[in-house]
């Protein structure tokens, strides 16, 4: 094995960046390769550098060589006589073979060496040096063929390159050490829990524990807290750099993890190349084997008798000995490679290699959610194995959300400084002092050094988990979560219950409506925006509203066929109901009876074509709003003087086309809208409800307005713009506290100067009717300025200096 130490040079070199997918077999096999390379490359030099054979004449004729018989050169060899030799002379002698002479000169036995070296020397005995060279070659590249296939060596880059990168990131070591931390506060906690006796004592240290830990699926925590710091190690210091380039890190595993998954092409070609690799080794071993004897050291010749005067020589192969032992060495070797071989066939078939459990790497870690992987992914961990399961270990870190979650939350840290944060507070519609953020992809954790801060709205941020930081929040008392589901801490829940008063929920399926929610024993209000019902049974699904006892006010947009029967659950302290249906028609009231205590009742967009009768029996109701619905006639408004409490009534934005005499029942209202309707006159008496200081007419058919409007004398505000006026009545002008008087876009011709009467008037619009002037005395109104003046610039200019003047100056 290669010690792993050296992956510090992981990537220097081509060869030695792929040893992390090598196992100790493919390590083995190519030191196997060199060692046969060795043999190769000796055996050619020797091929190279000595004579290759000698040969004697034989003085006894035959006519075919295989009856020569060359056993006596042995003889006298093995005798090591010196009486005849092999070697031809330096110099021109006559030699004598077995004690006669001959007459051969030097380059005659030059020209039989060469001759018989090349006629009668088996062809495994001239070319095993180069045989074995070029096997060994075949051997090296069937080793390195997958590395270099097209369809498998880019995979196997990006794979080998990602590994090296998780296996140095400063997050991988981060990562672990704080579950690992985790763990060992975990283990602590179980111990002091075994030593303490089973009392109350016990039973409020378990309550603490559990305070402790976060309600979620996985072990690591985006916020850990440390509760005995003198037990654990600082973790780690990640600088914006390294998180950046871990954030990166995970996103390259997604994509290799999601284009490996689906395809085996890498385990194929590596069955592949090891089968190649068994076929190969088969076809050597059986033919060198049989080869072998073909080196002979005796080799017997056959010149002929024209060009020597000898027919039959007798030549000695000089190396054929030593090629000889280094065949059969050969041989051992390409066998223990084929054994390799054959083990390598048999590890890729007795283990499942398309599937990868991180089981031991979870319980190792305790991140629980690293997911197991399957085919080419799966096949490449398997090798990694091989070399270090470490390298698993690591690499898994970024295969959990987790983990890249925590990753997240520390960039979001750097980037979202509480001073940041601070830049971004402002008061919202409540008057508290809101923290709004948008399209993060979690919650920072910065956020709850905002002490101030009394609303927070988090709208799309995602991987939003409330920590027990929250309790720093001692002024906290609104929360809204749009298109955010949440998870809390146990603690941050039980502050959020003593705390919290209004809670905003927009959700696109009723699933992310959280299950806390139920829960908050102190909130007042809650807003909720969302598909409330089932769309099969058409029935509310919300669960039981029991726990809420101090909600006042409940907001809802939905699509509703029938008010919630969980809304009966809060009837005795509802003071409020808002239902916003976007048009879907609720088709069931009679729950609305048991809201005994209800002040406020909004219907908007529920396709009402009456007003519901459930209505007139809330005795305490205040304010009845029934805005975009299909209302057409109101002749059941003289049920609501049984509500002796209501003070407003708004039926704008409907279809009705008149208002019953009978209104004049409604002796307590104050407040009538009954604007954006297709009202063409109004009775007179409407004017006896002599309450009323608010009164909108607007955008109607009417075309004149009763003298009777005069009775009011407690009008503050009257709309009647975007009408048919021509005229008004004189008695208008008797409603001396008007504040705000519209009368845009009608048909009026002139402005009567008893607008000089209204003492209190501060807004006056007339602008888009057929005025030619302005009448002089509107001067005299004493607090009406130039900007509450809404009129056409040029009438403006027709005004006298003085009172443009006095206009200007108020």
């Amino acid at each position: 094995m290669i010690p792993v130490g050296e992956f510090r040079n992981f990537g220097a070199e081509q060869n030695s960046k792929y040893r992390v997918l090598k196992p100790w077999w493919d390590v083995f096999s190519e030191y196997l390769c060199v060692a046969m390379l060795m043999i190769g490359v000796f055996g050619c030099t020797l091929q190279l550098t000595q004579d290759k054979i000698s040969c004697l004449p034989f003085p006894y004729t035959s006519k075919t060589p295989e009856v020569i018989d060359c056993s006596h050169i042995r003889t006298y060899r093995d005798n090591e006589t010196s009486e005849h030799t092999l070697v031809p002379p330096a110099e021109p002698v006559i030699v004598e073979v077995i004690g006669r002479k001959n007459n051969l000169d030097i380059p005659q036995y030059v020209f039989v060496n060469h001759y018989c070296y090349e006629k009668f020397v088996h062809w495994f005995a001239k070319f095993f040096p180069y045989l074995v060279v070029i096997h060994t070659m075949i051997f090296m590249v069937a080793s390195s063929f997958w590395f270099k296939f097209p369809g498998t060596s880019s995979k196997l880059d990006l794979f080998v390159t990602i590994l090296g990168k998780c296996f140095d990131s400063p997050w991988t070591t981060r990562a672990l050490s704080e579950v690992s931390e985790e763990r060992g506060e975990e283990k602590l906690v179980s111990w002091r829990r075994t030593t303490m006796s089973k009392d109350s004592t016990d039973r409020r240290a378990e309550d603490e524990e559990t305070t402790g830990l976060l309600l979620r699926s996985a072990s690591v925590k985006s916020n850990p807290e440390k509760k005995n710091p003198e037990l654990q190690s600082a973790p780690s210091v990640l600088d914006k750099k390294e998180g950046e380039q871990a954030k990166a890190l995970f996103e390259k595993v997604k994509k290799f993890r999601t284009h490996v998954e689906e395809a085996d092409i890498l385990y194929v070609m590596y069955v592949l190349q090891t089968s190649l690799k068994v076929f190969k080794f088969l076809v050597i071993i059986i033919y060198t084997a049989v080869l072998v004897p073909n080196i002979e050291i005796i080799v017997r010749c056959y010149v002929p008798p024209e060009l020597t005067g000898f027919d039959i020589y007798c030549c000695n192969h000089n190396k054929a000995h030593l090629f000889s032992k280094l065949a059969y060495c050969y041989i051992c070797f390409v066998g223990v490679y084929g054994l390799l071989c054959i083990y390598t066939l048999y590890w890729q078939f007795h283990r499942s290699l398309k599937e990868y459990s991180f089981e031991q790497v979870r319980l190792e870690t305790g991140i629980n959610d690293i997911p197991d992987v399957k085919n080419d992914f799966a096949f490449l961990l398997h090798l990694v194995d091989q070399y270090d399961a470490l390298y698993s270990k690591r690499f898994a870190v970024f295969l959990s959300e987790v983990s890249e979650s925590h990753l997240h939350q520390l960039n979001l840290n750097y980037l979202w400084t509480a001073k940041k944060l601070r830049t971004r507070l402002a008061k919202n519609s409540s008057n508290r002092l809101e923290l709004h953020l948008s399209m993060l992809p979690g919650l920072p954790d910065t956020v709850f050094e905002i002490t101030e801060v009394e609303s927070l709205k988090l709208e799309q941020v995602k991987n939003v988990i409330i920590p027990a930081g929250v309790a720093k929040l001692d002024s906290l008392r609104e929360l809204s979560l749009v298109f955010c589901p949440a998870k809390l801490h146990l603690s941050a829940l039980n502050h959020l219950k003593a705390h919290l008063k209004v809670l905003c929920l927009h959700f696109e399926s009723l699933e992310e409506v959280p299950m806390w929610m139920y829960s908050l024993q102190s909130l007042e209000e809650l807003h909720l925006c969302g598909p409330l019902a089932n769309e099969v049974s058409r029935s509310a699904t919300l669960d039981s509203l029991r726990e809420l006892r101090a909600l006042r006010v409940l907001e809802l947009h939905a699509n509703l066929t029938k008010i919630p029967p969980s809304v009966v659950d809060v009837a005795l302290q509802l003071q409020r109901l808002s239902i916003y249906n976007e048009g879907v028609k609720i088709q069931a009231f009679s729950c609305l009876k048991k809201l005994t205590n209800l002040v406020s009742l909004e219907l908007v967009g529920c396709e009402l074509e009456r007003i519901p009768s459930a209505v007139f029996s809330l005795s305490n109701l205040q304010e009845l709003d029934l805005k975009e619905n299909k209302l057409s006639t109101v002749e059941e408004i003289l049920s609501l003087q049984h509500c002796r409490r209501l003070v407003t009534l708004k039926l704008w934005h409907n279809k009705i086309t008149y208002i019953p005499d009978h209104i004049s029942k409604l002796q307590s209202l104050e407040t009538l809208d009954i604007s954006w309707n297709k009202l063409r006159k109004l009775p007179s008496r409407l004017f006896y409800c002599t309450k009323l200081r608010h009164l909108d007419v607007s955008h109607n058919q009417l075309t004149s307005l009763p003298p009777e409007v005069g009775i009011l004398q407690g009008l503050q505000f009257f709309s009647a713009a975007f009408n048919s006026l021509e005229v008004l009545p004189e008695e208008l002008f008797s409603c001396k506290r008007l504040k705000t008087l519209a009368l845009g876009n009608n048909c009026l011709l002139d402005l009567s100067p008893r607008v000089a009467s209204l003492a209190q008037l501060v807004r006056l619009e007339v602008k888009g009717n057929r005025l030619e002037s302005l009448p002089v005395e509107i001067g005299d109104c004493s607090v009406l300025n130039l900007s509450g003046l809404i009129v056409e610039e040029n009438l403006l200019n027709l005004l006298p200096s003085d009172v443009r003047s006095r206009l200007t100056n108020r």
